[in-house]
C-alpha cells in the first residue's frame, strides 16, 4: 500500500487515493480539513528529494505559478514541505475530467471546430501566463484537462521549467518529445514562442489524428523537430480548411522569428478564422514543410479538382479543352533551307530577349533599392501605451490601436492599458494594428454571505455580473435554521475571477433524531417534563383534564410507550386539575340502606394542617428558565452531553461548526451545577442560580 494513503499532511490534508503518476511526482486525491474541500496533491518522488537545488527551484517556480488566476489554468493553492513525512508537495485544484490525450484517443481525430475550440482556450491560458513572465515549456495534450462542460484547463505551469534542466532524451521523455520545439531539442534558449510551437503541434495532432513527427526513440523524434519537413495535416485529413492549416503552420515554423510572436497574435488569427472559416490569410506563412509561400496554390488547385469531381458526380457538364483544329491536318513538309533560316532567326530572338530581360531586371533592382520605382512603406515607432487610459487615448499617426478586451488588474485603474503588442519602440509599417488589453480595475472580493438566506446570497453573487457559477451543498446544523448559508468557498474577502465557481454550504436544520418514548404517567408534570427533556424530547405541553388524581399528576400522554418518534415531536401530557368528575344519577331509586364501600374501610389518619413556610426560607416550587451554555466554537461539528447531578440532561446532542452557544430550558431550585462533556470528554462545569431576583 502507498505510504501516504490515509496520512495527514501538515495536520490539514488527508491523503485519500492515487489518481495519477508522472515522471517526477505522484498525484493524490485529498481532503482539506480546514476548508472541507477535495483537492489534488502532487508529491515529489524520492529521487528528486535528494537534490536540494531542484527542491529550491521547485518551490520558487510553484509559488510563482500560484499567483496565476485564469479560467483555463489549473489553480495552485499551496506549496509546502511536510517534515514528518519527508514530502515536498503542491496543492492544486481537483479537476473532474479527462486529459485531452485521452479525449483524442477516443475520437481518433477531431473536426476543425473542436480543434479551434480547444486551441483558443489553450492559447488564452498561454497568453495569461506569458503576460506574467511564466513559460510552460511542456505544452502537450497530457497536461490539458477536458471538463464535462467542454472547457479545458492547462496544468503543470512552471513545473516543467524546473524539470527541464534535469530531463534527458530518454524513453521517459517520449511523451513530451513529440511536442518540443526545435530550440528545446537543441538545448537552446526557450521563450513564449516555444509554447506556441508546442500548441501548433497539439492542434496538428487534434485535426490530423497523429503527431507530425514520430520514431522509435526520443533522439530520433527530436532530430526530426530540428530538421522539419513534416507532412501538412491536410495529407491525413483533407477536410481541413486552408486558413486553419495556415495558423498551425505558422505556429510550427522552425525558426522562432517566423512564428507568432505572442499568443495574443495567434488568438487574433484564430478569432478571424472563426468568424470567416473560408478565409485564406494573405501574409507569408512558413509551412510545416519549411516552404515559404504567399497562398498555398496547391490547396486551391486541389479544391478546384474536388469541385470538378463533385460536378461530374452531380451530372453537370464539365468543359474539356478544345483541341487545335490544325493538328492532324496535312501540311507541306518545309525544306531544309527554310528550316535552317527559321532556326537562326529563333536563336537570335531568344538571345535578344535574354539580354533585354537581364538589363530590365538590373534596372528594376536599382530603382527598387533607390525607392524610385515604388514608394517604400513608411516605418513608424510604436509608442508606449501601457498605463494610458484607452478612452482618452490620443491619435498616433501610423498605427491603429485595437482593444482585445478587458481583465481584472490591481496595478492599473479601470480603462488603462495593461498590455500591448507590438511593444513600445518596435519599428512597424505605417497602418499597423497595435493590440492592447485593458484593465477592469482590481478584482472584486467576495463579501460576507454567512448568515444570509440562500436566495439572498445567490442574488448578491449574480449582481457582480462576472458569470460566477454557484454550487450549493447542504448539511445538518443543530442551531442554524434550514436555508441559511453556513460558509462559502472561497471564503469572505477572496479575490474573484470571471466564471469562477462559488460553493455555498447551506443548513438543512437539525438532524432528525429518533428516540423510544417512555411512560411518564403517574409523575408530576414538572418531573415528567424534566425526564422527557433528559431523554431528548424538548417540545412538551400540558393538557389539563378533570381527574380524581392529585392536581398536577400526569394521567395520560399522546405518544405511547416504546414508540420510536422524532425528538422534535410535540408531546402532549394530560395533567389532572384535581377536580373529580361528578357521578352520574342512577336510573332507578336507590336502596336507602348504605351501600358497601368500594374500598376497604379503614380509619384515615388526620391530615395535619399545612404550615406556612418561614418567610426567610426560599420557596420549594421549581423554577423554569431559559439558560445559554457557552460551548467551544469549532470549525467542525461535535457531540455535546450535559449532566445534572446523576442524571443526563442532554446526551450526545450534535453541535454544528461555528457554534458558540447552546440555549436550553432548565427547571430546578436553588443553585445547581451542570457538567459539560465534548465528544465524551469532560469540558467544563457551569453553575445555574434558580433563585428568583428580588
Amino acid at each position: 500500500m502507498d505510504k501516504y494513503i490515509g496520512r495527514l499532511l501538515d495536520n490539514r490534508y488527508e491523503i485519500l487515493e492515487v489518481i495519477g503518476t508522472g515522471g517526477m511526482a505522484v498525484v493524490y486525491k485529498a481532503r482539506c480539513h480546514r476548508l472541507n474541500r477535495l483537492v489534488a496533491i502532487k508529491i515529489l518522488k524520492n529521487d528528486y528529494l535528494e537534490d536540494e537545488d531542484f527542491r529550491r527551484r521547485f518551490h520558487a517556480e510553484s509559488q510563482a505559478v500560484a499567483m496565476l488566476s485564469h479560467p483555463n489554468i489549473v489553480s495552485v493553492y499551496d506549496v509546502s514541505t511536510s517534515i514528518s513525512l519527508e514530502a515536498d508537495y503542491i496543492v492544486m485544484e481537483l479537476i473532474e475530467g479527462i486529459t485531452l490525450k485521452q479525449y483524442m484517443q477516443t475520437k481518433g481525430y477531431l473536426n476543425w471546430k473542436e480543434t479551434l475550440h480547444f486551441g483558443i482556450q489553450i492559447a488564452k491560458a498561454l497568453e495569461h501566463a506569458h503576460s506574467r513572465g511564466i513559460v510552460h515549456r511542456d505544452i502537450k495534450p497530457h497536461n490539458v484537462m477536458v471538463l464535462k462542460n467542454g472547457s479545458v484547463k492547462v496544468a503543470d505551469f512552471g513545473i516543467a521549467q524546473v524539470t527541464s534542466s534535469t530531463s534527458t532524451l530518454t524513453t521517459e521523455a517520449l511523451g513530451s518529445v513529440h511536442y518540443i520545439s526545435p530550440e528545446q531539442a537543441k538545448g537552446g534558449r526557450v521563450d513564449n514562442r516555444s509554447d506556441i510551437y508546442s500548441l501548433g503541434v497539439v492542434m496538428y495532432e487534434m485535426i490530423a489524428g497523429r503527431v507530425p513527427y514520430d520514431g522509435d526513440s526520443p533522439v530520433n523524434i527530436a532530430i526530426q523537430h530540428i530538421n522539419g519537413g513534416a507532412q501538412k495535416p491536410s495529407q491525413y485529413n483533407p477536410n481541413i480548411p486552408m486558413g486553419l492549416e495556415q495558423i498551425i503552420g505558422k505556429a510550427m515554423a522552425l525558426s522562432p522569428k517566423d512564428r507568432y510572436l505572442t499568443a495574443t497574435a495567434m488568438l487574433y488569427d484564430m478569432d478571424e478564422f472563426r468568424k470567416t472559416p473560408t478565409m485564406v490569410f494573405a501574409h507569408q506563412t512558413e509551412q510545416v514543410t519549411g516552404d515559404t509561400q504567399v497562398i498555398p496554390t496547391d490547396r486551391v488547385q486541389e479544391q478546384a479538382e474536388k469541385q470538378t469531381i463533385a460536378q461530374r458526380k452531380a451530372g453537370q457538364t464539365v468543359k474539356a479543352p478544345v483541341p487545335d483544329q490544325d493538328k492532324g491536318s496535312k501540311r507541306a513538309e518545309p525544306d531544309e533551307e527554310e528550316e535552317e533560316g527559321r532556326s537562326r532567326v529563333t536563336t537570335i530572338a531568344i538571345a535578344s530577349c535574354v539580354v533585354v530581360g537581364i538589363v530590365a531586371i538590373v534596372i528594376f533592382c536599382v530603382l527598387w533599392a533607390q525607392g524610385v520605382l515604388f514608394d517604400q512603406p513608411e516605418k513608424v515607432s510604436v509608442p508606449q501605451l501601457i498605463g494610458q487610459n484607452y478612452s482618452t487615448l490620443r491619435d498616433y499617426p501610423g498605427i491603429v490601436v485595437v482593444s482585445q478586451g478587458e481583465e481584472y488588474n490591481s496595478e492599473y485603474a479601470k480603462g488603462e492599458i495593461i498590455y500591448q503588442y507590438p511593444h513600445a519602440g518596435d519599428k512597424v509599417n505605417a497602418g499597423t494594428k497595435v493590440f492592447v488589453k485593458l484593465s477592469k480595475g482590481p478584482a472584486p472580493k467576495l463579501e460576507r454571505l454567512t448568515g444570509l438566506k440562500l436566495e439572498e446570497a445567490q442574488r448578491r453573487i449574480d449582481a457582480l455580473e462576472m458569470g460566477l457559477k454557484i454550487a450549493v451543498r447542504e448539511e445538518n446544523h443543530a442551531t442554524v435554521s434550514a436555508g441559511t448559508v453556513l460558509r462559502t468557498e472561497p471564503g469572505e474577502g477572496a479575490s474573484l475571477t470571471t466564471g469562477q465557481t462559488i460553493t455555498l454550504w447551506v443548513s438543512k436544520g437539525p438532524k432528525t433524531v429518533y428516540q423510544e418514548m417512555i411512560s411518564v404517567v403517574g409523575l408530576s408534570y414538572d418531573n415528567a417534563v424534566t425526564v422527557l427533556n433528559v431523554t431528548g424530547f424538548d417540545n412538551v405541553i400540558p393538557n389539563y383534564v378533570n381527574s380524581d388524581r392529585p392536581e398536577g399528576e400526569v394521567v395520560g400522554q399522546n405518544v405511547a410507550q416504546y414508540e420510536n418518534v422524532d425528538v422534535k415531536t410535540q408531546i402532549v401530557l394530560d395533567v389532572s386539575n384535581g377536580i373529580a368528575e361528578e357521578p352520574q344519577e342512577p336510573d332507578e331509586p336507590q336502596d336507602p340502606q348504605p351501600s358497601e364501600p368500594s374500598q376497604p374501610s379503614q380509619p384515615e389518619e388526620p391530615t395535619p394542617p399545612e404550615e406556612d413556610p418561614p418567610a426567610d426560607e426560599p420557596t420549594e416550587e421549581p423554577v423554569t428558565l431559559e439558560y445559554v451554555f457557552l460551548v467551544p466554537n469549532r470549525t467542525e461539528g461535535y457531540s455535546l452531553s450535559i449532566k445534572a447531578g446523576d442524571s443526563w440532561l442532554v446526551e450526545d446532542m450534535a453541535v454544528g461548526p461555528d457554534t458558540a452557544t447552546v440555549a436550553m430550558t432548565l427547571t430546578g431550585n436553588g443553585i445547581q451545577s451542570y457538567d459539560l462533556y465534548i465528544d465524551g470528554e469532560f469540558y467544563a462545569t457551569e453553575t445555574v442560580d434558580f433563585e428568583p431576583d428580588d
